[in-house]
């Protein structure tokens, strides 16, 4: 199975960005990881909230595969802990996903038909954090939850 992770937004850089290739070199020492960052439509400060989203949607639904499996980041959706997110991939892992994809949104989160179309919604948190702080955690948690899987020291329970 390969993860990767998706966002919509700018490059990688700033506070968070060595943390974040720490963290998915990490990770892929168990699964092969790549990051995706989908750039913002031309034009995106011009546009209205809806709109935006719309066509973020339209880019993030021509990339998809069929048998890919997308976890979607949002705040409405169903909070697990690291032990549950541990679970959440040996299911994939066992179930022969080929693409277990992580899917962290755009400014304005995701629009409607990505949310319909994702296999799992996932909320990080019920408080708002930088796209860059989001992607720190993510890559970091899905690390935790690789050593949780192997029941290595990382983790303290």
């Amino acid at each position: 199975m390969k993860i990767q992770f998706w966002s919509v937004g700018k490059d990688m850089d700033g506070y968070a960005a060595a943390g974040v290739r720490d963290f998915s070199k990490r990770a892929a020492n168990y699964y092969p990881v790549s990051w995706n960052i989908i750039p913002p439509p031309k034009h995106a400060g011009q546009m209205e909230a809806s709109e935006l989203k719309k066509k973020e949607a339209a880019i993030i639904l021509k990339l998809l595969h069929a048998d890919d499996f997308l976890v979607a980041l949002d705040e409405k959706g169903k909070s697990m802990d690291s032990k549950k997110l541990a679970a959440f991939i040996q299911a994939r892992a066992n179930e022969s996903v080929r693409q277990l994809i992580f899917l962290i949104g755009g400014a304005y989160g995701i629009d409607q038909p990505v949310l319909q179309r994702a296999n799992f919604v996932w909320s990080l948190s019920e408080l708002t954090f930088p796209h860059q702080l989001v992607r720190l955690i993510l890559s970091e948690q899905v690390y935790r939850a690789c050593t949780i899987l192997r029941n290595e020291k990382y983790h303290h329970s």
